[in-house]
């Protein structure tokens, strides 16, 4: 009997080119589990109108972690969007929003480390992780348009014509702001940083950074080990391109964590390096943070090294610690040596020749 049983989602486009690249590594590494298919994506949201169906979600609670793909999202003006919905009655929401909602998997990890021999580093020293409040923030999905009556009468908002005017409410909770935050000191206790780098816009947005940063300060207290530094938003951009090298564990809001960490990943070498883990504490969510590129589906062509360093933080979750230092290291191996590369990386070899090398170093 199988010791795991993960929820397998590979969404759409390469979503299913990347985790068939993560099978091969999953079958030669001896890992007991049990994979349980679930639908999600576009492509069930054009079949039945819901992009994640209860089905999924109801499935996922008997299981210990999921790995996943990607998915294909369009805009609400999108013309298939607009028809899919008028179908089936039904409003087009973002699958993976809704699953780190309901899994309550409020803190998302992104690690991104520059492994020496890639011709896409910015530097070789680079070794950053992102901790992301993942539930709150302007993606809880408290939106209207036109603007309610009781809305519309708050103070400065009666200058703006409702019929005209569309609110994204920026939702913080004390309880969220702090999760995240101590998520990220207890990281940097545990694996030996010198510093959290919190990262806001307190100076603009008063009310919800200036809570996220009034809490940060509080929990570093907590931490005389830890040296806290903080920075706007804009300007750690800038100081990311400049030194990133200066910095290790950064933790910030939903939406600038979204955002930096791309930054992050290009740092070392693009979204085909950028794993991700969403977990709370109770679940976990694994997946690379690239998009599901529809134009190179099952071409095999796309860059599988995210989708297989998710499986290396799934590990770490589940406690398979040594597996998970393999897996790294052989990564590492294959990108110092340079024999097996896809097109990203200058070479012509598929994403599935790339696990197929990683497995030999594993060995």
């Amino acid at each position: 009997m199988a010791k795991y049983k993960i929820a397998w989602m590979p969404g759409d486009g390469i979503g299913k080119d990347v985790l068939d690249a993560a099978k091969i590594i999953l079958d030669a590494s001896g890992f007991s589990a049990e994979y349980i298919p679930f639908d999600i994506g576009w492509e069930v949201f054009r079949v039945e109108g819901d992009p994640l169906p209860t089905r999924t979600i109801e499935g996922m609670k008997e299981t210990d972690a999921a790995l996943f793909g990607a998915i294909t999202s369009k805009s609400a003006t999108d013309p298939e969007t607009i028809s899919i919905q008028q179908k089936h009655g039904t409003r087009y929401r973002s699958p993976i929003v809704k699953l780190r909602q309901t899994f309550n998997l409020f803190s998302n990890m992104r690690p991104c480390k520059a492994y020496p021999g890639n011709p896409l580093n910015y530097r070789d020293d680079i070794d950053l992780v992102f901790f992301r409040e993942n539930t709150e923030g302007l993606y809880s999905g408290v939106e209207f348009h036109p603007i309610p009556t009781e809305i519309h009468k708050l103070d400065l908002m009666e200058k703006y014509d409702p019929e005209k005017t569309a609110v994204s409410f920026r939702i913080f909770t004390e309880d969220g702001c702090h999760r995240i935050i101590q998520k990220a000191f207890d990281y940097a206790k545990e694996f030996g940083h010198s510093t959290v780098t919190v990262i806001h816009k307190a100076n603009v947005i008063r009310q919800t950074c200036g809570m996220f940063l009034r809490i940060a300060k509080d929990i570093a207290q907590d931490y005389p080990n830890i040296e806290m530094w903080e920075t706007n938003i804009d300007a750690m951009c800038m100081w990311l391109v400049k030194n990133p090298q200066d910095y290790g564990v950064c933790v910030t809001s939903n939406m600038f964590g979204d955002i930096v960490s791309d930054l992050g990943a290009q740092l070392v070498g693009g979204l085909g390096f950028a794993s991700s883990a969403s977990t709370s504490d109770s679940y976990g969510l694994f997946e690379p943070t690239h998009g599901s590129a529809p134009k190179y589906a099952g071409q095999y062509k796309v860059n599988p090294t995210a989708a297989l360093l998710s499986v290396k933080l799934l590990w770490d979750y589940l406690g398979e610690h040594q597996l998970a230092k393999k897996l790294e290291k052989a990564i590492a191996t294959v990108i110092r040596e340079g024999k097996v590369r896809t097109y990203d990386l200058g070479g012509n070899n598929t994403t599935l020749e790339v696990a197929e090398e990683v497995v030999k170093k594993l060995e």
